[in-house]
């Protein structure tokens, strides 16, 4: 059996994106998207990247998401060692049934979340500024 879709006089007819061939953008405006490639267009990327402003910005980053990074993995790498090689120290108990390896586990995501709100506290007073003035002097907004 066809499927038959009914017109209502005065009204426009109701065709899906996939009838006329056009998706719709999933998270901006279709003319907002096209604004941005034009945008994008005109920016002289390897000239804000030669420039001494994302020089700082970066160097800033990197001062932060490089010790950080080597923190949190040899913090990573001791778990994973004591949990291979220290195997009685890992099952101590602690209280009741929680022991030394469930908690150091449980201190593995809590370390995950305060690096997280640290990046983003350092992001807002250190970077953001920077990469306005960056923006600033590229011309881009």
């Amino acid at each position: 059996m066809q499927n038959v879709v009914q017109h209502v006089p005065g009204s426009a007819p109701r065709t899906s994106p996939e009838d006329t061939g056009e998706i719709p953008a999933l998270f901006e405006a279709a003319d907002e998207a096209q604004k941005s490639r034009k945008r994008g267009a005109d920016v002289d990327y390897l000239a804000i990247q030669r420039s001494a402003e994302f020089g700082t910005l970066r160097s800033r980053f990197r001062r932060f998401a490089f010790p950080m990074t080597l923190l949190f993995i040899a913090w990573y790498l001791v778990y994973v060692l004591l949990a291979a090689y220290a195997p009685a120290f890992m099952s101590t108990k602690l209280v009741g049934e929680i022991n030394v390896a469930i908690v150091m586990g449980v201190l593995q995501f809590v370390s995950t979340a305060l690096i997280t709100f640290a990046y983003l506290r350092f992001a807002k007073r250190s970077l953001d500024p920077q990469v306005e003035t960056v923006r600033q002097q590229a011309g881009v907004r």
